[in-house]
């Protein structure tokens, strides 16, 4: 499948490597509105560089387009896309509202044209092992889910510049860029959500969005769940940004932990805690889940499998982000 990716910023050269090592992918083309980056990234893989995404497009035509760029970009960049019939993955946010998120699936789906979302941290192998686990019934019935983030990477007038500058100016930023990572993978881990109650603040006043609080879940299924996000603190690990936190999952049977080393226990009701054997490997993003989700996405055209994130569904995630805003400024529980 011949890809092309725009964008040639922090993150994308996660995905940029990954569809250049796999072998059904053949990375095409890369594009960036700075000339220099995008031929830097597309020079180290024997792809093309490009300045210009429509011509980029027309040329080159692709059979899928990454989308690697800022959400304010997304929209236009999905348009460009659709206008030639090339199938889309596309970074998250999808957009910075969720009425532009929906404006961008259906212009998608009234042409016919495939738009998957870029969200990797359910792809990351501790939360597969844990899905299995789950589904095993080792478990038993899961009572609750809990998420410490802690990366450790919010602190000082730098915050963010080195990888990511946008994200300083960013007016929502905890929910709205990083905890609906974790709002997918608890809607992945433990099903859908009903309501939510959110208490969020600022405590960097070098950046415009809320960089900690706790938010409260009421799964369809009866479990609960807490999210307890702060970007300024720490947890232990030797990588603080390989699992960006911690977390423990509750059931009548017993309890799964995860450590900041991508480390998982058992602990049996009444027993002895043990480690959960698994195989992952400690390379690039997060146990290479940029890697396993474009293996999912090549799959899924390739041989028609069931796609885990379409932008249709994703919408539901940025639904729960609204509903957390919602909630922390009115002080109540808010419906999904």
């Amino acid at each position: 499948m011949r890809v092309a990716v725009v964008g040639a910023g922090y993150f994308a050269q996660f995905q940029i490597e990954a569809w250049a090592r796999h072998p059904d992918a053949s990375l095409a083309a890369v594009c960036d509105l700075d000339a220099e980056k995008a031929k830097a990234a597309a020079d180290a893989h024997g792809a093309e560089a490009w300045t210009d995404v429509a011509a980029m497009l027309r040329t080159v035509k692709p059979d899928l387009l990454d989308i690697a760029t800022p959400p304010a970009s997304h929209l236009p960049l999905v348009r460009l896309a659709v206008e030639q019939g090339v199938h889309c993955v596309c970074q998250k946010p999808l957009a910075p509202t969720l009425a532009e998120a929906e404006q961008i699936v259906s212009t998608a789906a009234e042409a016919g044209v495939s738009l998957i979302v870029h969200e990797n941290f359910r792809f990351q192998p501790w939360y597969r092992e844990i899905r299995k686990q789950i589904d095993s019934g080792r478990l038993g019935d899961p009572y609750q889910v809990s998420f410490r983030l802690r990366p450790g990477d919010g602190q000082g007038t730098e915050a963010y510049l080195a990888r990511q500058p946008y994200f300083q100016e960013m007016q929502r930023f905890l929910m709205h860029e990083t905890g609906i990572h974790l709002i997918d993978v608890f809607r992945y881990l433990l099903g859908e959500v009903d309501s939510v109650f959110a208490d969020l603040r600022r405590l960097n006043p070098a950046i415009a969005g809320e960089d900690a609080g706790q938010v409260l879940f009421r799964f369809a299924g009866g479990a609960r769940g807490l999210f307890d996000g702060n970007r300024l603190a720490g947890h232990r690990a030797r990588n603080p940004r390989l699992t960006m936190g911690e977390m423990l999952l509750e059931g009548s049977e017993g309890s799964i932990s995860l450590d900041g080393d991508g480390g998982l226990n058992w602990l049996p009701l009444g027993g002895e805690a043990e480690p959960i054997p698994y195989e992952w490997r400690n390379v690039h993003f997060g146990g290479d889940c940029v890697y396993a989700l474009q293996d999912h996405v090549l799959r899924h055209f390739a041989d028609g499998a069931d796609i885990e994130n379409p932008a249709a569904d994703y919408l539901t995630n940025m639904r729960i982000v609204e509903a957390a805003y919602r909630s922390a400024e009115t002080e109540r529980w808010a419906a999904v």
